[in-house]
């Protein structure tokens, strides 16, 4: 008898000094990088998903959020190799921005592929969702959940934009990713890629005309009223976000902690995603509150935006085949199978 209460006493003193090393190889901070400020859903995704983490682990695990792009230098493009070479160990950040490193990231960017919220849930929650989660752990990125930064719609300071030849001549700020530049050139503007802190200024002081970027995550927090009056919604990108840890950071957490992890990525997710659609799905709030602030606003209709997609479709079809057609193709069935009329189960015969 005392033999084996001797050997359990044993195994559970090394399964308690496993479990001390296994915390004491924890790093005291963990950065996570984000582009935009605290005061946005996307900055306040990123606060909620640190502050789960740390209350479900004890303060084990101590996220600091970063913002406005603290922690990379120069572009927002070069977010992703911070969290592929594990110099940032989490990032809740837009697609667009990774995509000059992950190619299939650039199907959200294709123009009007994705026509409303319902398409974009049928693509994150099926099979291409699933393939472009294996594309960024490939890359060096782990996927924990899918943010929304939104629809990109364009405001400017010269007039409103209803076809696309308002855009003759525009000068407008687009992110660092080349299918932008392409997309914005073929409309006939001219495209100029700066960081938005930059950006700001040019609007301020009049060198750059306009801009593309969501209601609610963007265009709102930042007042852009200040500096342009005119708004047109014609939903011809969407900005989805993921939640990312780096492959190099996962691996050194225990199971428990990574099922952890798991959990508050989806529920911050999920809440940040939901604030970003607020005042937009079901909804006109924030087309409301912008007119309110004396914007002129345009909402495209079905066959407004044709006159665009026409223009943009060499764009499209560039793009597809460096994003891949076997990807794209399965996205725009997912996109039809979303716009397709439920079926209505047969009566039962009685």
């Amino acid at each position: 008898m005392r033999r084996w209460v001797g050997i359990v006493t044993v195994v559970l003193f090394a399964l308690g000094g496993a479990a001390a090393a296994s915390a004491a190889n924890y790093k005291p901070e963990y950065k996570m990088s984000i582009v935009v400020g605290p005061t946005t859903a996307w900055g306040q995704g990123g606060q909620k998903f640190a502050d789960l983490v740390r209350e479900r682990t004890g303060g084990k695990i101590n996220i600091k959020v970063y913002y406005s792009g603290q922690l990379y230098a120069g572009k927002q493009t070069n977010e992703f190799m911070l969290i592929k070479q594990g110099v940032a160990d989490f990032a809740l950040g837009s697609t667009i921005n990774w995509s000059t490193t992950v190619k299939e990231l650039n199907l959200f960017s294709l123009p009007f592929l994705i026509p409303d919220y319902k398409a974009l849930d049928a693509i994150e929650d099926g099979p291409v969702g699933k393939r472009i989660y294996r594309a960024l752990e490939e890359k060096g990125a782990l996927a924990l959940g899918w943010g929304e930064n939104g629809f990109r719609e364009i405001t400017n300071s010269k007039r409103a934009i209803k076809k696309p030849e308002d855009l003759d001549g525009l000068k407008v700020r687009v992110v660092g990713s080349p299918i932008f530049i392409d997309t914005f050139k073929a409309l006939g503007a001219n495209p100029v890629s700066m960081n938005w802190g930059e950006a700001l200024t040019a609007f301020q002081s009049g060198t750059v005309d306009g801009q593309e970027n969501p209601v609610t995550g963007i265009i709102i927090p930042y007042k852009l009223w200040t500096v342009h009056k005119y708004c047109t919604f014609w939903h011809y990108v969407i900005d989805p976000l993921i939640l990312l840890a780096s492959n190099e950071t996962w691996k050194t957490f225990d199971r428990k902690d990574q099922e952890i992890l798991r959990k508050a990525a989806l529920e911050a997710t999920a809440w940040q995603k939901a604030e970003a659609r607020k005042g937009l799905l079901g909804s006109t709030a924030s087309i409301d509150e912008l007119r309110k602030n004396g914007m002129d606003v345009t909402v495209l209709t079905a066959d407004e935006i044709k006159l665009f997609k026409a223009k943009t479709k060499p764009v499209y079809d560039k793009w597809a085949k460096e994003i891949g057609a076997d990807l794209v193709k399965a996205a725009e069935e997912a996109v039809a199978r979303s716009a397709a009329p439920e079926k209505k189960p047969a009566p039962k015969k009685k």
